[in-house]
């Protein structure tokens, strides 16, 4: 399958600029797009609130997806780098026409994949490290961390931190991930979601 992927930040912009992009590169090399995904919303938005998310579910091994620029899967690099790496492990191509980028079954991907993986690997450890040193400091101010007698652990352990964890689940992690981060298990970070309403705040 060939999808044709396009996204306009706002009503004010129009779709038809990508759309003929995209057609008049297909022309160029014979392809035809089986699936248009449009979409008029922020990059910032994390792909699963975007129609975005549900394609980057459906592609299979072999497919392509074909979009004007790299920057109309997200805004920040490292959004960027998390769905090209999505793709490269399910190997699902993806080619750009304006920065000529394509990612496939050749040596620049496989490196690509390596160097993803790395990044995402250095951005858990840093917020990991960032986590620890926030709570040595509250404890070095005399700020009692532990579950006080009555209390659920959800509203505890993980109070203070919703910006932190409303972040984390922007870039795309898991509730197993963020468990791992703040020394809790999935069913403590759903339950404390549910409580705070950061899930539905997301949406």
């Amino acid at each position: 399958m060939t999808y044709g992927y396009i996204r306009v930040s706002t009503d004010k912009q129009t779709i038809n600029n990508q759309r003929y992009e995209i057609e008049k590169f297909c022309l160029k090399k014979n392809l035809v797009i089986d699936h248009w995904i449009e979409e008029t919303i922020s990059g910032s938005k994390s792909p699963e609130k975007r129609l975005l998310g549900p394609l980057l579910a459906e592609v299979k091994a072999g497919d392509l997806i074909i979009c004007s620029e790299l920057s109309r899967l997200g805004r920040s690099l490292f959004m960027i780098m998390s769905i090209l790496n999505h793709l490269m492990l399910n190997d699902v191509r993806i080619w750009t026409i304006k920065d000529n980028y394509k990612l496939g079954d050749n040596i620049q991907s496989k490196v690509l994949a390596f160097a993803f993986g790395l990044s995402a690997e250095i951005e858990r450890e840093l917020i990991l490290q960032r986590t620890k040193e926030a709570l040595a400091r509250k404890r070095a101010e005399g700020m009692v961390l532990g579950r006080p007698s009555g209390r659920k652990s959800a509203h505890v352990k993980l109070s203070g931190y919703e910006q932190e964890i409303k972040s984390l689940l922007e870039r795309h992690y898991s509730k197993a991930a963020i468990g791992r981060i703040y020394g809790v298990n999935r069913m403590t970070v759903d339950a404390f979601l549910k409580k705070r309403m950061i899930l539905t705040s997301l949406q």
